[in-house]
Parts: C-alpha cells; structure tokens; sequence
C-alpha cells in the first residue's frame, strides 16, 4: 500500500495573527477553524493547510483531552509549494506584489516548469510552481 494523497500539511509560525490575515487576505484561502493562540486551519482544494503557533503545539495534552494530539512542530522557516498553471503563476505575482508581498525568486527548471517564490509573515518559504516540475 502507499498512500494517495496528501490531506493535510502543516507550517508553524511566531504571529499567529499575522498568518491568519496573510493566508486569507493575500492568498484568499477559507478558513475551517482556530483557536486563538493556538492554530488556524484553512481549505486549499482538496486539502487543509494547518497554520500552528509554534510554541503552543509543544505543549503536551491535558490527560483527560478531548482529542489528545501528541505535541509537535518545528522552528525556524518550513516550506510548502501550491500547484498552479503558467497563467496563474503570472498573476499571482502580479497580485502578490499588489498585496505587498515581494517575490524573492521566478525562474524555470531545467526540466521544465516554472516557480516564483516568496515568504509569509513568519518568514516561511512559500512557491507557486507548475505540476510538471514534477512530471505532473
């Protein structure tokens, strides 16, 4: 068996206020659910792009949690890479830049395909890129 799919990815930030504005207001993505401090969880197609505080994912669970997810997270800039067409790619930087947002790099692969890439407010590393740089 290998799974099929990926259906939900996560990126720890510092300001979790400030990344909840940025992946609603700049990225235009739906928000699922939030605790405040804690996290805030939007639809992107098919999956969910979890949005945690760092620090409050390292805190263990009450013994008596509802839902007793284990502690976890990372430090420092993660990555994530949407999917998206040549044309897409072209106005998303058009609107990233209108937003604010500056493009530190736009290049194609040599095996085809292009990426523009640019960071959130917590300074991960975000990319739109075309499937087929991946063969998709």
């Amino acid at each position: 068996m290998t799974p099929s799919t990926i259906l939900e990815s996560a990126l720890y930030v510092t300001d979790l206020v400030a990344a909840e504005a940025f992946y609603r207001d700049v990225l235009g993505l739906a928000l699922v659910g939030k605790v405040e401090g804690r996290h805030a969880f939007f639809r992107c197609g098919n999956g969910i792009l979890l949005i945690f505080n760092a620090e409050a994912t390292e805190v263990p669970p009450a013994p008596d949690a509802k839902l007793p997810v284990p502690p976890h997270g990372s430090r420092g800039p993660g990555h994530l890479c949407f999917s998206a067409t040549a044309e897409e790619i072209e106005r998303w930087k058009a609107v990233l830049t209108a937003k604010g947002t500056a493009v530190e790099a736009d290049f194609e692969w040599p095996q085809g395909g292009r990426s523009i890439y640019f960071r959130d407010p917590s300074g991960n590393s975000l990319e739109f890129a075309e499937p087929r740089i991946w063969g998709l």
